[in-house]
């Protein structure tokens, strides 16, 4: 017989989601009667998009938005949906108060690709099982489950979300630099440049980079990437050479070796796994 034992950290990792509550779960569907109109919310909300294809309006950019895109809305943000008629648009909206994203001064952020992630949608499911329970739902156990599904976003690094209250200035400074990175991550970025942004020393920004996400600055760049070569493999008929060309990557055998180095498959493999799922 074979035995393993995983012996388990002690204490919480990453930023604390005590105070962070899970509202409200709604499941929707294009209908032609869907009245697509700019509106607010008191709360945050996370849109999970689980079939079909449209647009999401956030108060003067329109985001295209296809099956397994992840979109964070930050309260007060005006904002709405629109779905392709002919690709009815099918999505889960959950309200969460007690959460910010960081990633970008629009206060929203996106993740193409959720639905990739097997746990994130695995969680999803359990939690809309268990909401749509009626009088026998357990909101306890929303709660926990929002939180577990909140971690695995975390784990992601591709959306600065954090808890409302006492963002400490090293969190603030890191998400200055990953603001930096998420716009200008198609142009030859450099350690010095993003120290330079944010006016740290390279050295101290690289250990509280690495502290607050858990990969160095220049890796999350590397992954943001990555991140839109996913979206445009899935999305277009572009050339590797041509990707590779204005993601910043050196050249399409790089770009190539880095893809396969996150996402296990190469990029040809990528594109044509998601032409299949379609």
């Amino acid at each position: 017989m074979s035995t393993q034992q995983y012996i388990l950290p002690r204490g919480e990792s990453g930023p604390s989601l005590e105070n962070v509550r899970l509202l409200y779960v709604t499941c929707a569907q294009y209908s032609p009667e869907w009245a697509s109109a700019p509106h607010i919310h008191t709360c945050a909300e996370l849109f999970f998009v689980t079939g079909g294809s449209g647009s999401l309006q956030m108060q003067q950019e329109v985001l295209p938005a296809v099956s397994g895109d992840m979109v964070f809305v930050n309260a007060g943000v005006p904002h709405t949906e629109r779905s392709q008629a002919e690709d009815p648009m099918e999505y889960v909206v959950l309200g969460v108060e007690g959460m910010e994203d960081h990633s970008d001064p629009g206060g929203y952020g996106v993740i193409h690709g959720f639905a990739g992630q097997r746990q994130v949608a695995a969680c999803l499911d359990l939690l809309l099982q268990e909401a749509s329970a009626g009088q026998a739902v357990d909101a306890a156990l929303c709660q926990s489950l929002l939180r577990v599904l909140l971690r695995l976003l975390l784990r992601q690094q591709q959306s600065v979300l954090l808890p409302v209250s006492g963002v400490p200035k090293a969190s603030r400074e890191c998400a200055t630099v990953r603001r930096y990175i998420d716009h200008h991550f198609k142009e030859n970025i450099t350690l010095d440049q993003l120290a330079a942004a944010a006016h740290l020393n390279k050295f101290y920004l690289s250990h509280s980079f690495q502290r607050e996400f858990g990969v160095s600055p220049i890796r999350y760049l590397m992954m943001r990437r990555i991140q839109e070569s996913r979206f445009l493999l899935s999305e277009t008929d572009h050339s590797l050479s041509h990707i590779a060309q204005v993601l910043g990557f050196s050249s399409p055998s790089y770009f190539s070796q880095c893809f396969r180095r996150v996402e296990g498959v190469s990029p040809k493999e990528y594109r044509l796994l998601r032409r299949n799922e379609k």
